[in-house]
């Protein structure tokens, strides 16, 4: 089990800070810088960008400060033997900067945790081992995309975006208001969506739809003409026609699981 030792959330430093450890901290300890910062790892100099992220390995002598006022950082140290076996099993690469394509994810993380170690609770344990895998796992996700210098500076925006539209399947942004709120041309924006998720801005739309109607259809008693207008369709047969090309059958049948 991986153990929590200590973790900090949006910690603020007005007038800087320096942390020093020539011996390593003797745990694994990872640091989210959210502003430019000044990092040593080794006899490594570095000034990494806002929105990078370090796992440094528990002997790993480093140090790191603020290259620009205010500092802040999110930060946990942690220990036990599953993080070796994590690291190893996704591959991480300890003792090395890399930007954070999704910052907010890393922040939730860890203001999670802090929450979850504040709160204590039977679970605590077994709950906070789960946060530090899951974020790991993420991380590793992340890094295995491989996004170009382009897609990786836009990821965190269009992640945002399109979480939104699934959140909000009734509403009817066009492709040129999605763009426009980005400040990117719509053929530029279009092209990146597909290049980010597989898929155009327009189908990622109407299949958040009917994945919200089908959990509708299965979950509620709502019928199938207010299920359409909950998913932001203006006529009966237009979600009918558009449901039974994206599940196979239509709305009646899939309700029934036939």
């Amino acid at each position: 089990m991986i153990e929590l030792l200590s973790c900090g959330y949006r910690y603020l430093h007005s007038t800087g800070i320096v942390i020093d450890r020539p011996h390593g901290s003797g745990d694994y300890a990872f640091v989210f810088f959210r502003n430019r910062s000044e990092v040593v790892v080794g006899r490594s100099r570095t000034i990494c960008e806002r929105d990078s992220y370090i796992l440094f390995g528990p002997d790993t002598p480093h140090m790191y400060r603020e290259s620009e006022l205010p500092f802040v950082n999110d930060w946990f140290h942690c220990t036990g033997e599953g993080m070796a076996a994590i690291i190893a099993e996704l591959r991480l690469p300890l003792n090395t900067l890399l930007p954070a394509s999704d910052p907010s994810l890393i922040s939730r993380s860890i203001m999670e945790m802090h929450r979850i170690l504040k709160a204590g609770g039977p679970l605590r344990a077994r709950i906070v081992d789960a946060e530090i895998r899951s974020l790991l796992m993420k991380l590793s996700n992340l890094h295995e995309m491989s996004f170009t210098e382009k897609q990786g500076r836009h990821y965190r925006q269009f992640s945002e975006l399109r979480d939104e539209l699934y959140n909000s399947p009734q509403r009817h942004p066009s492709v040129d208001e999605l763009a426009a709120r980005l400040n990117l041309s719509k053929s530029y924006f279009q092209h990146l969506y597909k290049e980010l998720f597989g898929c155009s801005v327009v189908t990622d739309m109407i299949n958040g739809r009917l994945e919200y109607a089908k959990y509708l259809l299965r979950h509620s008693a709502y019928s199938v003409s207010r299920i359409a207008a909950m998913c932001g369709y203006e006529h009966d047969t237009h979600f009918m026609r558009q449901f039974k090309k994206f599940a196979g059958v239509t709305p009646g049948r899939y309700r029934d699981g036939s």
